[in-house]
Protein backbone atom coordinates (compact mmCIF):
# COMPACT_ATOMS: atom_id res chain seq x y z
CA UNK A 1 0.00 0.00 0.00
CA UNK A 2 1.35 3.66 -1.31
CA UNK A 3 1.23 6.59 1.11
CA UNK A 4 -0.77 9.38 0.21
CA UNK A 5 -0.47 12.79 1.01
CA UNK A 6 -3.69 13.91 0.39
CA UNK A 7 -5.40 16.98 2.38
CA UNK A 8 -8.98 16.94 2.58
CA UNK A 9 -9.44 19.35 -0.63
CA UNK A 10 -7.91 16.36 -2.82
CA UNK A 11 -10.70 14.42 -4.68
CA UNK A 12 -10.74 10.81 -3.91
CA UNK A 13 -11.74 8.13 -6.83
CA UNK A 14 -12.66 4.44 -6.56
CA UNK A 15 -11.30 2.60 -9.29
CA UNK A 16 -12.83 -1.09 -8.96
CA UNK A 17 -10.35 -3.71 -10.72
CA UNK A 18 -6.70 -4.22 -10.76
CA UNK A 19 -6.10 -5.48 -14.28
CA UNK A 20 -4.50 -4.05 -17.48
CA UNK A 21 -7.68 -1.01 -17.67
CA UNK A 22 -7.27 0.04 -14.06
CA UNK A 23 -3.89 0.13 -13.33
CA UNK A 24 -4.20 2.53 -16.75
CA UNK A 25 -6.66 4.23 -15.50
CA UNK A 26 -5.20 5.22 -11.80
CA UNK A 27 -1.97 6.69 -13.32
CA UNK A 28 -3.84 8.46 -15.13
CA UNK A 29 -5.85 10.46 -12.93
CA UNK A 30 -3.12 10.27 -10.17
CA UNK A 31 -0.52 11.90 -12.51
CA UNK A 32 -3.68 15.21 -12.45
CA UNK A 33 -3.25 14.87 -8.61
CA UNK A 34 -6.27 13.26 -7.80
CA UNK A 35 -5.85 10.46 -5.00
CA UNK A 36 -7.23 6.83 -5.97
CA UNK A 37 -8.36 3.64 -3.96
CA UNK A 38 -7.87 0.22 -6.44
CA UNK A 39 -9.68 -2.05 -5.07
CA UNK A 40 -8.46 -5.74 -6.66
CA UNK A 41 -10.63 -8.45 -5.48
CA UNK A 42 -8.06 -10.60 -5.82
CA UNK A 43 -5.36 -11.46 -2.81
CA UNK A 44 -2.34 -10.83 -4.64
CA UNK A 45 -1.71 -8.28 -7.83
CA UNK A 46 -1.20 -10.14 -11.32
CA UNK A 47 -2.39 -11.43 -14.49
CA UNK A 48 -4.14 -14.33 -16.16
CA UNK A 49 -3.33 -15.13 -19.60
CA UNK A 50 -0.33 -14.91 -22.08
CA UNK A 51 0.32 -12.92 -25.03
CA UNK A 52 -1.30 -9.91 -26.60
CA UNK A 53 -0.91 -7.97 -29.19
CA UNK A 54 -0.02 -4.09 -29.09
CA UNK A 55 -0.73 -1.96 -31.63
CA UNK A 56 0.50 1.80 -32.30
CA UNK A 57 -2.16 2.81 -30.82
CA UNK A 58 -1.20 1.25 -27.80
CA UNK A 59 1.67 2.26 -27.67
CA UNK A 60 0.97 5.91 -27.88
CA UNK A 61 -1.84 5.61 -25.08
CA UNK A 62 1.24 3.85 -22.69
CA UNK A 63 3.60 7.03 -23.85
CA UNK A 64 1.17 9.24 -22.61
CA UNK A 65 1.22 7.23 -19.05
CA UNK A 66 4.71 7.41 -18.82
CA UNK A 67 5.49 3.46 -19.58
CA UNK A 68 6.12 3.27 -23.22
CA UNK A 69 9.69 2.53 -23.04
CA UNK A 70 8.94 -0.14 -19.99
CA UNK A 71 6.51 -1.90 -21.99
CA UNK A 72 8.68 -1.62 -25.24
CA UNK A 73 12.08 -3.28 -23.58
CA UNK A 74 9.57 -5.99 -23.23
CA UNK A 75 7.84 -6.55 -26.55
CA UNK A 76 8.80 -8.55 -29.30
CA UNK A 77 8.53 -6.12 -32.48
CA UNK A 78 6.96 -8.26 -35.24
CA UNK A 79 8.17 -8.31 -38.90
CA UNK A 80 4.44 -8.61 -40.53
CA UNK A 81 0.79 -9.45 -39.74
CA UNK A 82 -0.11 -12.87 -41.54
CA UNK A 83 -3.13 -14.55 -42.14
CA UNK A 84 -2.77 -18.53 -43.31
CA UNK A 85 -5.63 -20.54 -44.64
CA UNK A 86 -5.93 -24.08 -41.98
CA UNK A 87 -7.48 -25.31 -44.61
CA UNK A 88 -5.17 -25.86 -47.72
CA UNK A 89 -2.11 -24.18 -46.11
CA UNK A 90 -2.29 -21.26 -48.75
CA UNK A 91 -1.27 -17.82 -47.90
CA UNK A 92 -3.86 -15.54 -47.86
CA UNK A 93 -2.50 -12.04 -46.41
CA UNK A 94 1.11 -10.85 -45.41
CA UNK A 95 1.47 -7.43 -44.12
CA UNK A 96 4.44 -5.97 -43.51
CA UNK A 97 4.56 -3.52 -40.34
CA UNK A 98 8.08 -2.39 -40.35
CA UNK A 99 9.69 1.07 -41.40
CA UNK A 100 6.88 2.08 -43.94
CA UNK A 101 4.16 1.17 -41.22
CA UNK A 102 6.34 2.92 -38.58
CA UNK A 103 6.58 6.19 -40.01
CA UNK A 104 2.75 6.17 -41.23
CA UNK A 105 1.67 5.31 -37.46
CA UNK A 106 4.42 6.88 -35.56
CA UNK A 107 4.90 3.37 -33.59
CA UNK A 108 5.29 -0.38 -34.02
CA UNK A 109 3.49 -3.20 -33.74
CA UNK A 110 4.46 -5.56 -30.99
CA UNK A 111 3.44 -8.52 -28.74
CA UNK A 112 3.80 -8.90 -25.22
CA UNK A 113 3.09 -11.54 -22.51
CA UNK A 114 0.17 -9.81 -20.60
CA UNK A 115 2.15 -9.89 -17.16
CA UNK A 116 4.98 -8.00 -18.79
CA UNK A 117 2.48 -5.10 -20.38
CA UNK A 118 0.60 -4.99 -16.72
CA UNK A 119 3.98 -5.45 -14.43
CA UNK A 120 5.14 -2.01 -16.06
CA UNK A 121 1.73 -0.71 -15.31
CA UNK A 122 1.75 -2.23 -11.77
CA UNK A 123 5.34 -0.58 -11.50
CA UNK A 124 4.44 2.79 -12.30
CA UNK A 125 1.56 2.64 -9.80
CA UNK A 126 3.37 1.42 -7.04
CA UNK A 127 5.90 4.69 -7.76
CA UNK A 128 2.77 6.87 -7.62
CA UNK A 129 1.81 8.29 -4.10
CA UNK A 130 -1.12 9.31 -4.68
CA UNK A 131 -2.38 5.78 -5.49
CA UNK A 132 -3.25 3.11 -2.92
CA UNK A 133 -3.92 -0.20 -3.21
CA UNK A 134 -5.92 -2.54 -1.85
CA UNK A 135 -5.88 -6.42 -2.51
CA UNK A 136 -8.77 -8.99 -1.55
CA UNK A 137 -11.20 -6.03 -2.07
CA UNK A 138 -13.95 -8.38 -3.87
CA UNK A 139 -17.37 -5.42 -4.04
CA UNK A 140 -20.15 -6.97 -2.61
CA UNK A 141 -22.34 -4.02 -2.68
CA UNK A 142 -22.54 -0.25 -4.15
CA UNK A 143 -24.32 3.00 -2.74
CA UNK A 144 -24.23 5.45 -5.92
CA UNK A 145 -26.64 8.54 -7.05
CA UNK A 146 -25.14 10.52 -3.76
CA UNK A 147 -22.79 13.08 -3.21
CA UNK A 148 -20.36 10.58 -2.94
CA UNK A 149 -20.20 7.14 -3.66
CA UNK A 150 -19.85 4.34 -1.37
CA UNK A 151 -18.53 0.83 -1.17
CA UNK A 152 -18.31 -2.45 0.63
CA UNK A 153 -16.30 -4.95 0.44
CA UNK A 154 -16.80 -8.84 1.32
CA UNK A 155 -14.47 -8.93 4.21
CA UNK A 156 -15.95 -6.04 5.96
CA UNK A 157 -13.60 -2.98 4.45
CA UNK A 158 -15.75 0.65 3.88
CA UNK A 159 -14.47 2.58 1.01
CA UNK A 160 -15.76 6.62 0.08
CA UNK A 161 -15.04 8.72 -1.95
CA UNK A 162 -16.10 11.48 -4.65
CA UNK A 163 -16.33 9.17 -8.16
CA UNK A 164 -16.00 5.87 -9.06
CA UNK A 165 -14.48 3.82 -12.22
CA UNK A 166 -15.93 0.70 -13.04
CA UNK A 167 -12.91 -1.30 -14.70
CA UNK A 168 -14.20 -4.66 -12.89
CA UNK A 169 -14.08 -6.40 -16.73
CA UNK A 170 -17.49 -8.38 -18.80
CA UNK A 171 -18.94 -9.04 -15.25
CA UNK A 172 -18.93 -5.71 -13.90
CA UNK A 173 -20.94 -4.91 -10.50
CA UNK A 174 -20.88 -1.29 -11.60
CA UNK A 175 -21.77 -1.78 -14.97
CA UNK A 176 -24.70 -4.31 -13.48
CA UNK A 177 -25.81 -0.99 -11.47
CA UNK A 178 -25.60 2.17 -14.22
CA UNK A 179 -27.00 0.02 -17.34
CA UNK A 180 -27.91 -3.53 -15.68
CA UNK A 181 -27.52 -5.59 -19.28
CA UNK A 182 -26.57 -9.20 -19.08
CA UNK A 183 -23.80 -10.14 -21.79
CA UNK A 184 -23.74 -11.76 -24.75
CA UNK A 185 -22.41 -14.83 -24.40
CA UNK A 186 -20.66 -15.88 -28.09
CA UNK A 187 -20.24 -19.45 -28.05
CA UNK A 188 -16.64 -18.50 -29.15
CA UNK A 189 -14.26 -20.60 -27.09
CA UNK A 190 -10.46 -19.62 -26.47
CA UNK A 191 -7.77 -21.96 -25.59
CA UNK A 192 -4.46 -20.08 -24.58
CA UNK A 193 -1.10 -21.75 -23.56
CA UNK A 194 2.34 -20.55 -23.66
CA UNK A 195 5.42 -23.03 -25.06
CA UNK A 196 8.99 -22.85 -25.04
CA UNK A 197 10.50 -21.91 -28.47
CA UNK A 198 12.05 -25.06 -28.36
CA UNK A 199 8.79 -26.74 -28.61
CA UNK A 200 7.92 -24.99 -31.95
CA UNK A 201 8.35 -26.45 -34.81
CA UNK A 202 11.06 -24.84 -36.88
CA UNK A 203 9.06 -23.87 -39.72
CA UNK A 204 6.37 -22.20 -37.61
CA UNK A 205 8.95 -19.86 -35.72
CA UNK A 206 7.91 -16.80 -38.08
CA UNK A 207 8.47 -12.81 -35.86
CA UNK A 208 4.65 -12.19 -36.29
CA UNK A 209 1.10 -12.60 -35.60
CA UNK A 210 0.11 -15.70 -37.29
CA UNK A 211 -3.54 -16.56 -37.95
CA UNK A 212 -4.68 -19.96 -39.45
CA UNK A 213 -8.28 -19.04 -40.33
CA UNK A 214 -10.32 -22.10 -40.41
CA UNK A 215 -14.22 -23.13 -40.88
CA UNK A 216 -15.46 -22.18 -37.64
CA UNK A 217 -11.74 -22.37 -35.80
CA UNK A 218 -8.97 -21.04 -36.27
CA UNK A 219 -5.11 -20.67 -34.48
CA UNK A 220 -2.95 -17.84 -33.80
CA UNK A 221 1.02 -17.86 -32.69
CA UNK A 222 3.75 -15.29 -32.24
CA UNK A 223 6.81 -15.06 -29.69
CA UNK A 224 7.07 -13.50 -26.41
CA UNK A 225 9.88 -12.40 -24.47
CA UNK A 226 12.67 -11.74 -26.88
CA UNK A 227 11.73 -14.90 -28.89
CA UNK A 228 12.28 -17.44 -25.71
CA UNK A 229 8.56 -18.55 -26.00
CA UNK A 230 5.54 -18.61 -28.11
CA UNK A 231 1.91 -17.72 -27.29
CA UNK A 232 -0.90 -20.37 -29.06
CA UNK A 233 -3.97 -19.31 -29.32
CA UNK A 234 -6.73 -21.69 -30.57
CA UNK A 235 -10.41 -20.54 -30.87
CA UNK A 236 -13.52 -22.48 -32.01
CA UNK A 237 -17.61 -22.47 -32.20
CA UNK A 238 -18.68 -24.84 -29.36
CA UNK A 239 -21.05 -27.42 -29.98
CA UNK A 240 -22.40 -26.89 -26.64
CA UNK A 241 -24.25 -24.24 -24.73
CA UNK A 242 -21.75 -21.99 -23.10
CA UNK A 243 -21.77 -19.83 -19.37
CA UNK A 244 -19.30 -17.11 -19.55
CA UNK A 245 -16.14 -17.70 -17.29
CA UNK A 246 -12.32 -19.33 -17.79
CA UNK A 247 -11.69 -22.93 -16.85
CA UNK A 248 -8.71 -25.55 -17.14
CA UNK A 249 -8.99 -26.51 -20.93
CA UNK A 250 -9.21 -30.23 -21.84
CA UNK A 251 -6.65 -31.06 -25.44
CA UNK A 252 -9.15 -34.10 -25.96
CA UNK A 253 -11.88 -30.95 -26.49
CA UNK A 254 -9.35 -28.75 -28.47
CA UNK A 255 -8.50 -31.87 -30.57
CA UNK A 256 -12.53 -33.20 -31.67
CA UNK A 257 -12.78 -29.18 -33.23
CA UNK A 258 -9.74 -29.00 -35.45
CA UNK A 259 -9.76 -32.38 -37.61
CA UNK A 260 -10.54 -30.20 -40.90
CA UNK A 261 -7.45 -28.15 -40.42
CA UNK A 262 -4.12 -28.77 -42.59
CA UNK A 263 -1.57 -30.76 -40.66
CA UNK A 264 0.83 -28.24 -40.52
CA UNK A 265 -1.33 -25.65 -38.15
CA UNK A 266 -2.78 -28.63 -36.23
CA UNK A 267 0.89 -29.89 -35.07
CA UNK A 268 0.61 -27.17 -33.06
CA UNK A 269 -2.03 -28.36 -30.58
CA UNK A 270 -0.16 -31.36 -29.58
CA UNK A 271 2.41 -28.96 -28.18
CA UNK A 272 1.27 -27.40 -25.16
CA UNK A 273 1.52 -29.22 -21.70
CA UNK A 274 -1.70 -27.14 -20.67
CA UNK A 275 -4.12 -24.99 -21.66
CA UNK A 276 -6.05 -22.48 -20.27
CA UNK A 277 -10.18 -22.02 -21.25
CA UNK A 278 -12.20 -19.15 -21.60
CA UNK A 279 -15.66 -19.57 -23.09
CA UNK A 280 -15.99 -15.29 -24.32
CA UNK A 281 -18.83 -12.96 -23.99
CA UNK A 282 -19.28 -9.27 -25.53
CA UNK A 283 -22.10 -7.05 -25.09
CA UNK A 284 -23.98 -4.68 -27.66
CA UNK A 285 -22.77 -1.28 -27.84
CA UNK A 286 -24.71 1.18 -25.68
CA UNK A 287 -25.13 4.79 -25.69
CA UNK A 288 -23.63 6.34 -22.38
CA UNK A 289 -22.01 4.29 -19.82
CA UNK A 290 -21.78 7.35 -17.45
CA UNK A 291 -24.23 8.70 -14.65
CA UNK A 292 -23.50 10.83 -12.03
CA UNK A 293 -20.32 10.42 -10.32
CA UNK A 294 -19.60 6.79 -11.80
CA UNK A 295 -18.72 5.53 -15.24
CA UNK A 296 -16.62 2.40 -16.81
CA UNK A 297 -13.96 1.67 -18.17
CA UNK A 298 -12.26 -1.47 -20.52
CA UNK A 299 -13.97 -4.61 -20.74
CA UNK A 300 -16.56 -2.84 -18.36
CA UNK A 301 -17.49 -0.48 -20.93
CA UNK A 302 -16.90 -2.31 -24.42
CA UNK A 303 -16.34 -5.80 -23.56
CA UNK A 304 -15.65 -7.53 -27.12
CA UNK A 305 -14.23 -10.68 -28.72
CA UNK A 306 -10.12 -10.67 -29.39
CA UNK A 307 -10.63 -11.11 -33.25
CA UNK A 308 -8.83 -7.47 -33.71
CA UNK A 309 -6.68 -7.62 -30.50
CA UNK A 310 -7.94 -4.62 -29.02
CA UNK A 311 -9.44 -5.33 -25.77
CA UNK A 312 -6.09 -4.36 -23.93
CA UNK A 313 -5.12 -1.28 -26.46
CA UNK A 314 -9.30 -0.09 -25.80
CA UNK A 315 -8.49 -0.19 -22.48
CA UNK A 316 -5.49 2.06 -22.35
CA UNK A 317 -6.93 4.71 -24.74
CA UNK A 318 -9.61 4.54 -22.27
CA UNK A 319 -7.31 5.25 -19.58
CA UNK A 320 -5.63 7.97 -21.45
CA UNK A 321 -9.51 9.88 -22.98
CA UNK A 322 -10.48 9.71 -19.09
CA UNK A 323 -7.33 11.65 -17.62
CA UNK A 324 -7.87 14.04 -21.00
CA UNK A 325 -11.73 14.69 -19.90
CA UNK A 326 -10.98 15.36 -16.49
CA UNK A 327 -8.12 17.87 -17.42
CA UNK A 328 -10.71 19.53 -19.43
CA UNK A 329 -13.34 19.90 -16.28
CA UNK A 330 -10.81 21.16 -14.12
CA UNK A 331 -12.34 24.49 -12.75
CA UNK A 332 -10.19 27.64 -12.99
CA UNK A 333 -9.85 27.82 -9.49
CA UNK A 334 -8.23 23.96 -9.86
CA UNK A 335 -11.41 21.63 -8.86
CA UNK A 336 -12.34 18.89 -10.67
CA UNK A 337 -15.93 18.42 -11.72
CA UNK A 338 -16.03 15.13 -12.27
CA UNK A 339 -19.61 14.38 -13.59
CA UNK A 340 -18.98 16.73 -16.18
CA UNK A 341 -15.74 14.86 -17.39
CA UNK A 342 -17.34 11.38 -17.49
CA UNK A 343 -20.02 12.80 -19.65
CA UNK A 344 -17.39 13.99 -21.74
CA UNK A 345 -15.16 10.68 -21.44
CA UNK A 346 -17.90 8.65 -22.62
CA UNK A 347 -19.11 10.72 -25.09
CA UNK A 348 -15.48 10.40 -26.50
CA UNK A 349 -15.34 6.68 -26.21
CA UNK A 350 -18.63 5.33 -27.11
CA UNK A 351 -18.33 6.07 -31.05
CA UNK A 352 -14.71 5.00 -31.62
CA UNK A 353 -15.15 1.56 -28.79
CA UNK A 354 -18.75 0.46 -30.69
CA UNK A 355 -17.01 0.49 -34.08
CA UNK A 356 -14.43 -1.76 -32.36
CA UNK A 357 -16.97 -4.14 -31.07
CA UNK A 358 -19.25 -4.40 -34.41
CA UNK A 359 -16.10 -4.41 -36.42
CA UNK A 360 -14.83 -7.53 -33.90
CA UNK A 361 -17.52 -9.61 -34.79
CA UNK A 362 -17.06 -9.12 -38.43
CA UNK A 363 -13.77 -9.93 -38.43
CA UNK A 364 -14.50 -13.49 -36.54
CA UNK A 365 -16.99 -14.58 -39.14
CA UNK A 366 -13.89 -13.63 -41.94
CA UNK A 367 -11.67 -15.62 -39.26
CA UNK A 368 -14.01 -18.55 -39.79
CA UNK A 369 -15.42 -18.47 -43.04
CA UNK A 370 -16.22 -21.94 -44.84
CA UNK A 371 -17.98 -22.77 -48.05
CA UNK A 372 -18.09 -19.80 -50.86
CA UNK A 373 -17.37 -17.18 -47.43
CA UNK A 374 -14.32 -18.70 -47.65
CA UNK A 375 -13.16 -18.68 -51.26
CA UNK A 376 -14.03 -14.71 -50.86
CA UNK A 377 -12.16 -14.17 -47.98
CA UNK A 378 -9.35 -15.65 -49.85
CA UNK A 379 -9.68 -13.29 -52.59
CA UNK A 380 -10.04 -9.75 -50.30
CA UNK A 381 -6.37 -9.11 -50.05
CA UNK A 382 -5.40 -10.26 -53.29
CA UNK A 383 -3.12 -7.96 -54.97
CA UNK A 384 -3.61 -5.22 -52.53
CA UNK A 385 -0.40 -3.40 -51.67
CA UNK A 386 0.66 -2.13 -48.09
CA UNK A 387 -0.59 1.05 -48.61
CA UNK A 388 -4.03 -0.14 -49.18
CA UNK A 389 -3.63 -2.22 -45.60
CA UNK A 390 -2.71 0.44 -44.00
CA UNK A 391 -5.41 3.15 -45.11
CA UNK A 392 -8.00 0.45 -44.17
CA UNK A 393 -6.62 0.73 -40.34
CA UNK A 394 -5.64 3.99 -39.93
CA UNK A 395 -9.11 4.09 -38.30
CA UNK A 396 -8.18 1.98 -35.43
CA UNK A 397 -3.97 2.92 -35.53
CA UNK A 398 -3.86 6.36 -35.84
CA UNK A 399 -5.46 7.09 -32.43
CA UNK A 400 -3.64 9.65 -31.12
CA UNK A 401 -3.98 11.27 -27.20
CA UNK A 402 -4.12 14.92 -27.96
CA UNK A 403 -6.95 13.97 -30.20
CA UNK A 404 -8.68 12.02 -27.75
CA UNK A 405 -11.21 13.95 -27.03
CA UNK A 406 -12.51 14.73 -30.63
CA UNK A 407 -15.48 12.25 -30.96
CA UNK A 408 -17.09 13.90 -28.30
CA UNK A 409 -20.66 16.24 -28.97
CA UNK A 410 -18.87 19.65 -29.71
CA UNK A 411 -21.26 21.29 -27.12
CA UNK A 412 -19.48 19.21 -24.86
CA UNK A 413 -16.13 20.11 -25.13
CA UNK A 414 -17.41 23.35 -25.39
CA UNK A 415 -18.88 23.27 -22.23
CA UNK A 416 -15.75 21.80 -20.68
CA UNK A 417 -13.84 24.73 -22.16
CA UNK A 418 -16.25 27.00 -20.39
CA UNK A 419 -16.16 25.17 -17.26
CA UNK A 420 -12.23 25.91 -17.56
CA UNK A 421 -12.12 29.28 -17.68
CA UNK A 422 -14.67 30.20 -14.97
CA UNK A 423 -14.16 31.18 -11.65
Amino acid sequence: MNASPTTNDTPRVLLIGGGIGGMAAALSLARLGLAVDLLEQSATIGEIGAGLQLGPNAFAALDALGVGDAVRSGSVFTDRLVMMDAVDCGEVASVPVGEAFRARFGNPYAVSHRADLHGALVGAVQRQPLIRVHTGAQVDALELGGVRVQAHTHDGRHFSADAVVGCDGVKSIVRSQLIGDAPRVSGHVVYRAVVPADDMPADLRWNAPVVWAGPNCHLVHYPLRHGELYNLVVTFHSRDKEVWGVSEGSQAEVLSYFDGVHARPRQLLDRPSSWRRWSTADRDPVANWSEGNATLLGDAAHPMMQYLAQGACMALEDAVTLGAAVQACRTGDGRFDLPAAFRLYAAARVPRTARVVLSVREMGRLYHAKGVERLVRNSLWVGRTPERFYDAVEWLYAWRPERCLDDADPALRLSARDLHAAH
